[in-house]
């Protein structure tokens, strides 16, 4: 299984790069000092010059692969959420039990995250921090409409599809098995910012919110 994971490779949309950043060394330089600088400097302060000097290559070097900054953050989100989905089907194909696979479910969309050795060039926990901080940038701009019609955001969409017909396989007649599956997803995150930054408004710094969405799942999709 071990060899099989290391030979997985996490597919981002064509039409968010121009030169994909796994093809080469350089590349995944971008991508992997690109994670630490956003980490560091935040995305509305990152600039592909600031990268440039991070990595000791020409700010041009960069525009190679992608056309601007918003593009790297749809990358990265992108890589993000194909981490996850594939995480979630390995972690759920072999349970035949329909709940206990929702519940692992949910465990792997809100978990906290842990860095994965099977990509080296990415530090996953970074990244999940930098997808806390900064991922509704990605889609809260005046171009999202037309970037979704290009396929943009597949990944994220197929990641809530999944979950959603978890859903259903339970309940079949529950209604919003959309809504909740994308809650899910976008209240994690949404939760461990409240837990690391707010607390006082939060019950995820002493619940867990894979508890707490586990919970409040199961317990809205009950049939009546």
């Amino acid at each position: 299984m071990k060899n099989l994971l290391s030979s997985i490779k996490i597919s981002v949309p064509e039409k968010i790069f121009l030169k994909d950043p796994e093809s080469s060394d350089l590349g995944k330089r971008i991508i992997g000092n690109g994670i630490s600088l956003i980490a560091e400097i935040g995305f509305d302060s990152f600039t592909f010059k600031k990268l440039g000097t991070k990595i000791g290559s020409n700010e041009s070097s960069i525009y190679r692969y992608f056309e601007n900054k918003h593009k790297f953050l749809l990358y990265l989100t992108s890589w993000y959420w194909a981490w996850i989905e594939y995480q979630l089907v390995f972690s759920t194909s072999n349970v035949s039990d329909k709940t206990e696979r929702l519940l692992k479910a949910i465990e792997v969309v809100t978990r906290t995250i842990k860095e994965d050795n099977n990509f080296t060039h990415v530090n996953e926990v970074t990244l999940n921090q930098i997808i806390i901080n900064e991922n509704s940038k990605s889609f809260l701009t005046k171009e999202v409409d037309s970037e979704n019609k290009e396929g943009y955001f597949v990944v994220y969409k197929r990641l809530v599809s999944r979950i959603k017909e978890m859903i259903l396989d339970i309940n079949p007649d529950y209604k919003y098995a959309s809504s909740i599956s994308s809650t899910i997803i976008e209240g994690a995150l949404h939760q461990h910012f409240l837990k690391d930054h707010f607390s006082s408004i939060t019950d995820c710094d002493t619940v867990t919110p894979t508890k707490f969405f586990q919970e409040l799942t199961i317990n809205a999709i009950k049939p009546n």
